[in-house]
């Protein structure tokens, strides 16, 4: 009895930790893999674009290349999307957008990137048109390092297309319910070590090199061809899931698939009538503009702060990749959390704690920007570091915090809100809500801060941070309203 007692404990804790059965393996391992190497590809490129926009351009030029440049590719890569699921399959849809990213991080590594000068104008032509017409300078600095803006835009997209469409589609239509309570947080929870090898590849290599600031032994192009090799190899175990799962009835109901192929397939304005009219997927929209809108707020002004800090390229990226390693730790940390608050908790409790977390933290990072002088004078003498420091430190924090929090529960809350959906809500419904409305949230934040630069030339995050805090604390308030109306309609669908 004293032994069946302590399998039962030893059981209990196993699923607590891994909540995933061993006859589940052969659809969630393969899964889980892909996340990894998207989220691989995610982290790399976001530091690698980010070193590049803030300190070729200016952490200011990120809002107008989010409002600006990355929202339109974004809308018009959504409209192409709608239109190749028109005409082909849901597999070559995947297999045509992940081939597009392979070429192009080919193309810019190897041709584009070696040569920056052979296809920007010069520079003093570009810095004397941009003092002439201030209102107007982020948008001639863009254009005069057009290489590297176009790297951070299709950077940008592929988290939207890749993770946010491809992967959660994916997920979403070969996972059950109560697979999903168990699956998504642990998805993320192992997606999320490819953070963590992004920061030794990015920052960790080059702290032990005796000048701190440079970047590992690996050059550039060899840093994009590992991106492109992980890229290959989602394609690899995407086609593998789809001869080995799919047409597994223990994993998949191919019913489902066949239904699916057989519904007559909507015009891209029938599916947009049907998604504006849908209450549903609006509340869903609502959550994902609000996160975006807050993050990018944040950032922006962590940003800014960090490159005050680290002010070349290569301190800029080692920075980023340890904060990358610092977030993919803390995202593992929260996933396990989070796959067991997703068991013991309602869907609106688990939903509602990413933006109190993103409130908390959030405020705290903006008292200290907004009140540092003072702050310092009362920490002078007990801490040695200097206010700068400190801000890049608490921003630093903040932001690790919130993407763990994002990646282990608002991931997984939002994306359980599809699975009662029919398959048009779930494929051009999702593409329109996450790719269009996820990239109208960071480009929302970002209409904030490009009009407040173009009114005021002259200012910089410093000193629009308190107005931008206000403008945070809205949004996450309209945030917490949202969850709680959407809770009530996933309920109601749930029951159908």
């Amino acid at each position: 009895m004293q032994n069946e007692g302590n399998v039962s404990t030893i059981t209990k804790l196993r699923r607590v930790v891994w909540p995933i059965e061993v006859s589940e393996l052969k659809k969630f391992l393969p899964m889980a893999m892909m996340m990894f190497l998207i989220l691989f590809n995610y982290s790399m490129l976001r530091s690698i674009k980010d070193g590049f926009v803030v300190t070729h351009i200016g952490a200011e030029s990120i809002s107008f290349l989010k409002t600006y440049v990355v929202l339109p590719s974004a809308i018009i890569a959504m409209i192409i999307y709608a239109k190749l699921c028109n005409i082909l399959s849901q597999q070559n849809v995947f297999y045509a957008v992940t081939t597009f990213f392979a070429c192009y991080f080919a193309l810019f590594a190897f041709v584009l990137y070696p040569s920056p000068d052979a296809f920007h104008p010069n520079a003093e032509y570009i810095e004397q048109l941009a003092a002439s017409m201030p209102t107007l300078k982020w948008f001639i600095r863009i254009g005069g390092k057009w290489i590297y803006a176009t790297f951070y835009t299709i950077s940008e997209l592929w988290g939207s297309m890749m993770l946010t469409l491809l992967f959660w589609q994916f997920a979403n239509q070969i996972t059950k319910t109560q697979e999903a309570k168990r699956f998504y947080s642990m998805f993320g929870m192992l997606g999320n070590f490819g953070l963590i090898l992004t920061g030794v590849i990015l920052g960790g290599a080059a702290a032990g090199d005796e000048n701190a600031n440079a970047l590992p032994s690996l050059s550039f192009e060899q840093i994009l061809s590992l991106t492109i090799l992980s890229t290959v190899l989602i394609m690899a175990i995407y086609g593998w899931m789809q001869r080995n799962v799919l047409t597994d009835p223990r994993y998949y109901d191919p019913s489902s698939k066949a239904a699916k192929k057989s519904k007559t397939k909507l015009s891209l304005v029938d599916s947009f009538k049907l998604i504006f009219s849908s209450k549903y997927l609006g509340l869903i929209a609502i959550l994902v503009l609000s996160y975006g809108i807050s993050i990018n707020i944040v950032e922006g002004v962590w940003k800014a702060k960090a490159k005050l800090l680290y002010p070349t390229v290569e301190s800029y990226t080692a920075f980023m990749g340890n904060f990358q390693m610092l977030q993919g730790i803390g995202a593992i940390i929260f996933m396990i959390i989070g796959s067991n608050i997703l068991r013991l908790v309602s869907w609106r409790v688990a939903a509602m704690l990413t933006p109190l977390m993103i409130l908390v933290t959030g405020c705290a990072f903006f008292a200290f920007i907004i009140f540092d002088n003072m702050i310092a004078m009362y920490l002078t003498g007990i801490l040695t570091a200097t206010p700068l420091v400190l801000a890049v430190s608490i921003g630093t924090i903040q932001n690790a915090l919130s993407k763990a929090t994002k990646y282990s529960l608002f991931d997984s809350t939002k994306e359980m809100a599809y699975i009662p959906l029919d398959d048009e809500l779930k494929s051009k419904g999702k593409a329109a809500v996450d790719v269009v409305g996820g990239r109208m949230g960071k480009s929302g934040g970002g209409v904030i801060q490009s009009t407040l630069f173009m009114l005021i030339p002259s200012l910089t995050f410093t000193e629009a941070t308190p107005i931008l805090g206000v403008f945070f604390i809205a949004i996450v308030i309209i945030w917490t309203y949202a969850v709680k109306a959407l809770s009530k309609e996933y309920y109601k669908e749930l029951e159908k």
